[in-house]
């Protein structure tokens, strides 16, 4: 993917995630990685009104060379991106949402380490574990280190990840191209959303035989 076509595919899946509702306002941000640096959205931009030119341009060091202000999560992407391309040399794209129904999984009391149980095979298979990283306020560097230090734990047993959530803020997922970033996000979303409709009985996973099933089929990091 080109500079030019990676800056085209950030807009039009802002745009998709905003007209959907999986954004809103200015919360958010997408970013991709270059040979050279990385793309990322402006600070308080609204990913349903990116302009392509004006993206912010960062070198390979992280320091700002072109566009409107990059949005302060960089730091977590960069993380994110040495961290996962240990396990998973393509990655190539994070995106970061306030996704409604992730984000209320984690407004109650919370004693569970990973957001979802797998509750269906696409889950299981699209997504994978996604551990939940304790509150801090939006850009501290404590939360960047938690999330690099899970991407380590998961990928160092064998079970590489493509998703965190950050309590109170949201989830970052990330994947080789922008497109498959997306569904790794919506599938994280929906199943969130079947466990809360499910809230009068509590859902039962699928077994140990079904997940292992799904590994050996196809592939899923469980």
């Amino acid at each position: 993917m080109t500079e030019t076509q990676a800056r085209e595919e950030i807009c039009r899946i802002g745009r998709s995630l905003f007209d959907r509702g999986y954004v809103h306002a200015t919360a958010g941000n997408i970013s991709v990685r270059l040979d050279d640096g990385f793309l990322i959205t402006p600070t308080d931009a609204c990913l349903g009104f990116l302009d392509p030119a004006r993206l912010a341009r960062l070198d390979a060091q992280g320091q700002q060379t072109a566009g409107d202000r990059a949005s302060k999560t960089i730091a977590l992407h960069t993380r994110i991106y040495a961290a996962a391309r240990k396990f998973d040399a393509d990655t190539a794209c994070v995106i970061h949402t306030h996704s409604t129904h992730c984000v209320a999984l984690t407004l109650t009391p919370q004693q569970d380490a990973e957001l979802l149980p797998a509750l269906t095979p696409y889950f299981v298979m699209k997504v994978g574990h996604v551990p939940v990283i304790p509150y801090h306020r939006p850009g501290a560097p404590e939360a960047a280190e938690q999330v690099a230090q899970a991407i380590e734990r998961h990928g160092n047993a064998g079970t590489p990840i493509r998703a965190v959530m950050l309590t109170r803020l949201g989830p970052n997922v990330w994947h080789d191209t922008p497109a498959a970033a997306m569904s790794v996000l919506e599938e994280l979303e929906e199943t969130a959303r079947l466990q809360l409709l499910t809230t009068t009985t509590k859902p039962e996973p699928l077994d140990a035989t079904q997940i292992d099933e799904l590994r050996r089929t196809f592939g899923a990091r469980w």
